[in-house]
């Protein structure tokens, strides 16, 4: 009896993935033709300009922690507040140029857990918490992983529908710019003149887990979304003349200016929660 002959067999289908083209990154643009979508390669330079300016924003980050590595703690908490400062604006960029897309969202949250939890982290610890070895470790560990932990709840609360108009000006818990910057409020004393004593150690850890905390809390906070965005005529003046004043001391006492922004940002806190609530029982 003879076997069947394997010509008969038929051939294996070859897999689906071989010579698949890897999904765009970019949305195509919306002034071109479907069928020309298809076909479409290039990418319009405006597409790329926000991601841009979130991979500046990493950048400036990364070189926050070199800086403490190195002992100049001045210019670490420069690039940890540009960078800051990118975040802000990489957002309004893509609505501004009609550039936004999921890629560049992705980027951006991987961006804020590298400049606003690894970062602040490892230039606290350089600067006074590896004076606990290991413990002032882990509790540097412990405020990169609330970082982590409060980008990955912000993207997943985005796409909760059904949400109140009035809730676009709260976050849920501290957001991750402003921890970072709260979080270096040790090394902002320390440059006016603080000393590393074992006190200001305990305080540091016990403080740095604290605006972990706020970062990972339900504790509402104010977004300040629409600040900016519209401004009544008889405040024209005073809104330009008060952001003057900011930058004006920002750049001549920014150890002082950061003490006191830190501080005060602190203490709106219960205001914040308590205007939430207000508009939550009156629905």
């Amino acid at each position: 009896m003879t076997s069947s002959s394997k010509k008969d067999d038929p051939e294996p289908e070859q897999d689906s993935l071989d010579g698949a083209e890897p999904p765009p990154l970019f949305p195509a643009d919306e002034e071109t033709e479907p069928e020309q979508a298809v076909r479409l390669r290039d990418v319009p330079f405006r597409m790329l300009v926000p991601s841009m300016i979130t991979l500046g924003a990493i950048c400036s980050g990364l070189t926050g922690v070199r800086m403490a590595w190195e002992g100049r703690f001045e210019l670490a908490i420069v690039a940890v507040v540009f960078a800051a400062v990118l975040d802000g604006i990489d957002g309004r960029v893509a609505r501004f140029l009609k550039s936004t897309s999921d890629f560049g969202e992705q980027m951006d949250s991987l961006a804020d857990f590298v400049n606003f939890g690894v970062a602040p982290a490892m230039i606290l610890y350089l600067w006074v918490l590896n004076g606990a070895r290991s413990l002032g470790w882990v509790v540097a560990l412990v405020f990169a992983m609330c970082g982590c932990l409060r980008l990955a709840r912000f993207n997943v609360m985005l796409e909760a529908p059904d949400q109140p108009d009035w809730k676009v000006n709260f976050f849920t818990g501290v957001p991750s710019p402003a921890g970072a910057l709260l979080a270096l409020l040790p090394v902002y004393l320390g440059l006016l003149g603080l000393d590393h004593s074992p006190f200001v150690l305990w305080v540091s850890m016990a403080y740095m887990l604290g605006i972990g905390f706020l970062m990972v809390s339900n504790i509402p906070t104010w977004s300040g979304k629409l600040a900016g965005q519209r401004v009544s005529q008889p405040f024209v003046l005073p809104v330009t003349l008060g952001a003057l004043f900011l930058f004006v001391t920002l750049f001549s006492f920014p150890w002082i200016s950061l003490t006191v922004a830190s501080l005060a940002y602190l203490a709106t806190l219960p205001f914040s929660y308590r205007d939430y609530k207000r508009k939550l029982e009156g629905g």
